[in-house]
């Protein structure tokens, strides 16, 4: 390939020549990011009845269990990303180009904006609160809530990048289920820490309809630095190696058998 083409792929030329399948996974992230607020942050929602407050196991399992649900609907048709952090991971590793990252964060911001506001008109006005808005604990710092998103981000992205190697053989299992569970497993130790937000479009919808930003800045800076650490860790040191030819056509017979 030539160094034209090379930098062609890079910046997107190509996503013009298949507008229709570039216009459907940017809605397919559109309406991903709108769903896993809506449901993610109407699990946070107070106030129901007398002393009702959600658990964070509620929450964490509505945003894990969620999140497994879009990839699994929209998977096959954006990637299932729904989150700036793992776009810019894929942009950072050349897994997909500059221009289809930028239109990705920019759905994904709308369609989290889309989703707290349908949130915001679905709930009645003494329960709306901040609608699931993430906040630094009053006793954190706001670097201890940037170390905080850093790390859990890491986990996330650094699942989604071993559940995504083609040249792993020993995985069977459901890989939204495996990024669903490390999405709730993080949030059972963050919420108390920062909201456990891990997904800067996640923050910025509820930010958005609430007008609360304080202390925002962590939950972009933070989350896509963990995403850039975990990606290039995973791809430069711990990729799966292709395996020998040999075991590639004992795999091939075996599906074809």
């Amino acid at each position: 390939m030539s160094e034209t083409n090379k930098l062609q792929d890079m910046i997107g030329y190509g996503e013009f020549k298949n507008k229709k399948s570039f216009g459907r996974a940017l809605l397919a992230e559109f309406l991903g990011t709108a769903v896993l607020v809506l449901i993610g942050c109407g699990s946070c929602i107070k106030g129901w009845d007398k002393d009702y407050s959600p658990t964070i196991v509620q929450i964490a399992l509505a945003f894990g269990v969620t999140v497994g649900t879009v990839v699994q609907f929209i998977g096959h048709v954006s990637g299932g990303h729904i989150n700036p952090a793992i776009t810019v991971a894929f942009l950072i590793t050349r897994k997909i180009s500059i221009f289809r990252a930028i239109l990705y964060i920019v759905v994904q911001c709308l369609g989290a904006t889309v989703g707290a506001s349908v949130l915001k008109g679905v709930t009645p006005f003494k329960q709306q609160g901040e609608l699931g808005a993430t906040l630094i604990h009053d006793d954190l710092s706001a670097v201890q809530g940037f170390a905080v998103e850093l790390l859990i981000t890491f986990v996330l992205v650094f699942t989604v990048f071993s559940c995504c190697d083609t040249n792993r053989q020993n995985v069977k299992g459901s890989t939204p289920l495996a990024i669903g569970l490390a999405v709730a497993t993080c949030h059972m130790f963050a919420i108390k820490y920062t909201g456990s937000s891990m997904n800067s479009a996640r923050s910025f919808g509820p930010a958005v309809m609430t007008n609360v930003w304080l202390h925002h800045w962590v939950y972009w800076t933070g989350p896509i630095l963990g995403g850039i650490i975990a990606g290039l860790l995973y791809e430069h040191i711990f990729a799966a190696s292709a395996p020998p030819n040999d075991e590639l056509d004992n795999v091939e017979t075996a599906e074809l058998k």
